[in-house]
């Protein structure tokens, strides 16, 4: 029986009072969606509201295009998930084997403080099933309790953007908050990898990535904890 994923997109697509469009990352969904399929998972993707999940315009820019992105947006099945997804109050954790969240900086307005989103986690950690996040996305945790009422970030090692790289795309003082911090005063053990490096970080039933450049090492971490044997050709 193949294992399943559910993926949950920001429903957000304005960043902040800037009035400039965002959503999720491009990178970030396309990688680890596509590793999942072709290893032979089912995936499916939801959002706090259901529908179409804003695609942050930013992440379509030639610059940061790879072999993933350009599948991803000529790819119809992965077309069709992102723009009908499900509502995540519809989602039963018990239905799925792994929770993944990519990133964008639309997270960070939706997906941090959505009671529906902090329930499903809560769900999953108490199934003992593997939650995932990669660059914003584990700003979706900071909501989130385990079985004792504690936050599922207290004394676990996570990783996220990073203070230095918002800073270095000038969005600091953009968005409702820096993710670094967030994450350190929920009691979570940051760990910081260079600057837009690789850099993943596993705790118990977490799995994290730093940024964009995380997603594909994330998504192959999540591989093996599920015990999923693939060698991409």
């Amino acid at each position: 029986m193949s294992k399943t994923v559910l993926m949950v997109l920001t429903s957000h697509d304005t960043l902040g009072e800037s009035g400039h469009p965002t959503g999720w990352w491009l990178e970030e969904m396309a990688a680890p969606y596509l590793l999942f399929r072709d290893a032979g998972l089912d995936v499916t993707v939801a959002t706090p509201q259901g529908g179409k999940a804003p695609l942050d315009p930013r992440s379509t820019l030639d610059e940061a295009q790879n072999e993933w992105t350009r599948r991803f947006m000529q790819d119809k099945e992965a077309q069709d998930a992102v723009n009908d997804t499900i509502p995540v109050d519809m989602v039963r954790a018990e239905d799925y084997d792994v929770l993944f969240f990519p990133g964008g900086h639309g997270p960070m307005f939706d997906l941090a403080e959505d009671e529906s989103v902090a329930d499903m986690i809560t769900d999953f950690i108490l199934e003992k099933k593997p939650v995932a996040a990669v660059c914003h996305g584990p700003a979706a945790l900071l909501s989130a309790m385990d079985g004792n009422g504690n936050p599922v970030l207290a004394k676990k090692r996570v990783t996220g953007f990073s203070n230095a790289e918002e800073t270095a795309i000038a969005l600091h003082e953009v968005v409702p908050f820096l993710l670094e911090d967030a994450l350190k005063e929920k009691g979570a053990r940051y760990e910081c990898g260079p600057e837009w490096q690789a850099h993943v970080v596993e705790d118990g039933l977490l799995l994290t990535g730093q940024n964009p450049a995380s997603s594909l090492p994330l998504a192959e971490a999540v591989l093996k904890r599920l015990g999923v044997n693939y060698v991409r050709k």
